[in-house]
């Protein structure tokens, strides 16, 4: 504070013994007077009281400038307060871009580990292993959770659209006796911390293709049993997905988006890389949707609604399969972008899309148009690459992909958290060129260390939560199991990360 307002300050005490002395003149006998006196007494009283308390703020603030209000800056002082000034600035610049977001996901095999631990499934006892979890996450200085709630095209939650999922009641289409989400919503933000919902768009089945399997209210199975809208669903390497060349699919998805949204108090939507599979050069033009692509060029590109395809890729009816395959995406991304802000602007939209930009520009798989998401409003309020990699990774080093996206997103208005790859420390995987570095404690926080250097950077997220909480391993599906070894190095992982998150 200026001496400036100090002196404005002392102005207005004199003032206030003005009144003082003209109290003291005032008749004894004049009872009027007299109480007018003690109320200006006592509001001198008070005031004083602030001033001094003001007073003392400004020489505590003065010593933490350096500045003596009485005798000005001295050069010891100027040195002390640039040391601490130092000191601090250091500290905020390695902690300010990750205090923002830190989370976890909870995924569709965590439900499994309650469905373990609990004979008797009910309300009271999901709610009391899911505050276990919040708890969990926030001991560790998490401050977000991102909960898997559409992992096979069914729901954990009470859905229009969608039927419940097996994995939150043991059987498709059987009523679990509660909503989960509600549970979980209420749990996260009893504890101060914030929560997403985590929605897989497109699969519906990995390892099977028997409609049979599905319950009954399934949309994926009613439309495979109508020759007109058979083509809403595909079956390709051995598993099913929604098409996502088609406009009943994209309102399909975005319709269960947006009642999560209206019905639910959570923070944000979340979907992570699961967009399309993976082709050759022998089958990228006849699998999947190329049938929709190429009756698409035989009707004219020019009717679709397209959001991001341009007039000239319309009028002349040119643009590749690939870029094709990608604008079905953006339209089923922008459209859920859109239906989230017009119910709760607050609410975040990100996509947490696999971590090498080579792959994801790649014309075989995914088709996420990941350049036109960071450059143009209207996509994604986040983007959360799963750099799950360690330094000494030959195809993809931590250290370059990281630097890849931060180049990428260097001016971009969308923010860049890094998903992180907690599920494969500790374990073994002949022919990874990292796997000696997996087996170190110092990985993750070495990781942690480099993504707060970055200024572009401001969060992370650990998959998943099981690894968090490897010490129920009875509880976990992991299929490699884990060793005491492995139990060890990720206890010790997880103390480390406590003290330097």
């Amino acid at each position: 504070m200026s001496m400036t307002v100090l002196r404005k300050h002392v102005n207005i005490l004199n003032g206030f013994n003005k009144v003082k002395q003209q109290t003291e003149d005032t008749s004894e006998g004049n009872m009027k007077h007299l109480k007018l006196g003690k109320i200006q007494w006592i509001a001198l009283l008070v005031v004083s009281a602030m001033f001094v308390n003001l007073c003392s703020h400004m020489v505590l603030a003065a010593a933490r400038d350096g500045n003596d209000p009485a005798q000005g800056t001295t050069a010891e002082a100027t040195t002390a307060s640039e040391a601490t000034t130092e000191t601090t600035t250091e500290q905020q610049e390695e902690t300010q871009s990750m205090g923002e977001y830190k989370a976890f996901w909870f995924s569709f095999y965590d439900y499994d580990s309650y469905r373990a631990k609990y004979k008797k499934r009910t309300a009271a006892n999901f709610r009391t292993y899911f505050t276990g979890v919040v708890k969990k996450g926030k001991s560790l200085g998490m401050n977000r959770v991102i909960v898997q709630v559409r992992p096979f095209g069914d729901a954990i939650y009470k859905s229009k659209y969608f039927p419940w999922s097996k994995y939150i009641s043991g059987k498709q289409g059987r009523n679990p006796g509660f909503d989960p989400l509600k549970i979980m919503v209420e749990v996260t933000h009893d504890n101060d911390m914030k929560i997403e919902a985590w929605v897989n768009p497109y699969r519906v089945t990995t390892g099977s293709t028997n409609y049979k399997k599905l319950a009954k209210n399934n949309q994926a199975r009613k439309w495979h049993a109508k020759k007109s809208t058979r083509r809403n669903v595909l079956s390709y390497g051995g598993s099913l997905y929604y098409n996502p060349s088609k406009k009943a699919v994209r309102t399909l998805i975005t319709n269960g988006v947006k009642e999560i949204v209206q019905n639910y108090n959570v923070d944000g939507i979340h979907m992570d890389d699961y967009f399309y599979p993976s082709f050759t050069e022998k089958n990228v033009t006849t699998a999947f949707d190329a049938p929709e692509y190429k009756q698409q060029l035989k009707t004219n590109l020019s009717s679709t609604d397209s959001t991001s395809l341009t007039s000239a890729d319309k009028s002349s009816n040119e643009i590749s399969l690939a870029d094709w395959r990608r604008d079905n995406v953006n339209r089923l991304v922008s459209g859920i972008y859109k239906a989230v802000k017009e119910i709760n602007s607050d609410v975040t939209f990100g996509i947490s899309p696999a971590g090498n930009l080579d792959n994801l520009r790649s014309d075989l798989e995914y088709y996420v148009d990941i350049d036109t998401w960071v450059s143009q409003n209207g996509y994604v309020d986040y983007l959360m690459p799963q750099i799950y990699w360690g330094f000494t990774n030959e195809v993809a080093p931590f250290d370059k992909v990281t630097d890849a996206w931060c180049i990428l997103m260097e001016n971009s208005p969308v923010k860049l958290y890094i998903g992180l790859q907690l599920y494969r420390m500790g374990s073994t995987e002949p022919g990874q060129s990292d796997e000696k570095e997996l087996q170190k404690t110092s990985l993750l926080k070495k990781e942690l260390s480099y993504l707060k250097k970055q200024k572009k950077i401001e969060g992370y997220c650990l998959f998943s939560y099981q690894y968090l909480d490897c010490q129920n391993k009875k509880y976990h599906f992991d299929a490699e199991q884990f060793s005491t070894k492995r139990k060890k190095l990720l206890n010790q992982i997880v103390k480390s990360f406590k003290n330097n998150s």
